[in-house]
């Protein structure tokens, strides 16, 4: 039998592989990175606006979506956020604190890359790029690798291919197909952290693309409040607010056939004397306008006929209003897809794997780790972090 020339391959450089392979090269292991990708890292390159949103100062298990919700626990106490901030202060790369503890590099989103590449330089790792993954096989010694350049042998394998968002970046179904083959389940992959598309006769009858407010919004009757801005565009919603809230509207699909609609709060910061008699003479468009731009307030209004001063309305006029402004039912048409989706929903089914090693619980040394299992975070880091922590749990077991 042929002894494997590596000790461990790992499929994909991007956040999740790097951080495996330079974890598993720095303990001695002979690893190999591959990946297809002309330029590694590219999803790091664009994040946070060219700057990274590297990781969040508040992570936890809450902050994941997944049909195991436990199942991310182990990973992020063995390797928790204050981590990955030590090792990126260890580097010297200045970083700063926005909205909701969301960490951005100060200059470009490159130094995480670098940093990245560098660990696995002090580890050994040899990465090739562009390679193209053509095939595994599995044998009594390890794992095949079949590339454009040739065959490689591991004793271990690291699925770290990501998911099908933001195809123009090489995004691929590889890492699914590989479970397949070696007997995982798959959660269906769904577009996750993405713009929803409205029907066409909703967008007309409330023309307002470019104007935004700030709104909470929930995905699912069960699922968390997210408060954030809401981004109206000419396909449909869009801003944080609605990507975080669309995450749990897919996940409605794990339990039902139909998707329950969307319920957002158009007045989170609405005064208490908003019917108050001063204000009687205006019309709600202009009391609306208060809180709104003013051609969000007067197509909403004109939309619902809400055309009288507010002191003409009843008390139960009010309460009916009142009501759908305080949970707004939205009904999409369906999302933008892969190719505006932050991240992907779904993936490889946790309970096939360990959540203490990412290890495949019925194939020995075959491990997923990243955005290929289903495992997907919060707008804000999160899902950086499950790349940071998931890669170092398995580099640290390969």
């Amino acid at each position: 039998m042929k002894t494997p020339e590596w000790d461990v391959i790992v499929l994909g450089a991007g956040a999740a592989g790097l951080m495996c392979a330079a974890t598993a090269g720095q303990r001695g292991r002979r690893v190999l990175l591959l990946d297809h990708a002309e330029r590694i890292g590219e999803r790091i390159r664009i994040s946070g606006g060219g700057r990274c949103n590297f990781t969040n100062r508040s992570v936890q298990p809450v902050n994941f979506l997944s049909q195991n919700p436990h199942f991310v626990r182990s990973a992020l106490a063995k390797y928790s956020a204050q981590d990955f901030i030590a090792l990126v202060e260890r580097h010297g790369i200045a970083y700063h604190e926005k909205t909701l503890g969301q960490l951005f590099c100060d200059g470009s989103a490159q130094a995480i890359i670098d940093l990245l590449l560098d660990e696995c330089a002090q580890g050994g790792v040899t990465l090739r790029h562009p390679c193209a993954i053509e095939g595994v096989d599995r044998d009594d010694s390890g794992f095949i690798v079949h590339t454009a350049q040739g065959s490689q042998h591991a004793t271990a394998l690291v699925v770290a291919t990501g998911g099908l968002a933001i195809p123009k970046l090489g995004a691929s179904p590889l890492g699914y197909r590989l479970a397949e083959q070696f007997g995982l389940p798959i959660v269906p992959p769904q577009p996750a952290l993405v713009p929803l598309a409205m029907s066409p006769d909703w967008l007309a009858e409330l023309p307002v693309a470019g104007n935004s407010v700030t709104v909470t919004a929930q995905g699912a009757a069960d699922a968390p409040v997210f408060r954030e801005d809401l981004l109206f565009t000419h396909r449909g919603l869009s801003g944080p607010a609605i990507l975080q809230a669309s995450s749990y509207w897919q996940a409605q699909s794990w339990q039902q056939d139909k998707r329950s609609p969307l319920s957002v709060d158009l007045l989170p910061d609405v005064a208490e004397n908003f019917w108050q008699a001063e204000h009687g003479k205006q019309t709600l468009a202009h009391r609306l306008g208060d809180y709104w731009p003013k051609r969000l307030a007067e197509s909403f209004c004109a939309q619902h006929h809400w055309l009288k001063p507010l002191a003409q309305y009843s008390q139960k006029e009010k309460n009916s209003i009142d009501a759908l402004l305080h949970e707004w039912p939205i009904q999409p048409a369906g999302t933008l897809g892969f190719a505006k989706a932050e991240v992907t929903l779904g993936g490889v089914d946790t309970q096939a794997l360990s959540s203490k090693t990412m290890a495949a619980r019925q194939v020995p040394n075959l491990y997923f780790i990243g955005e290929v299992v289903d495992v997907t975070g919060w707008l804000g880091g999160y899902n950086f972090q499950w790349a940071w922590s998931s890669g170092y749990v398995a580099g640290s077991q390969v």
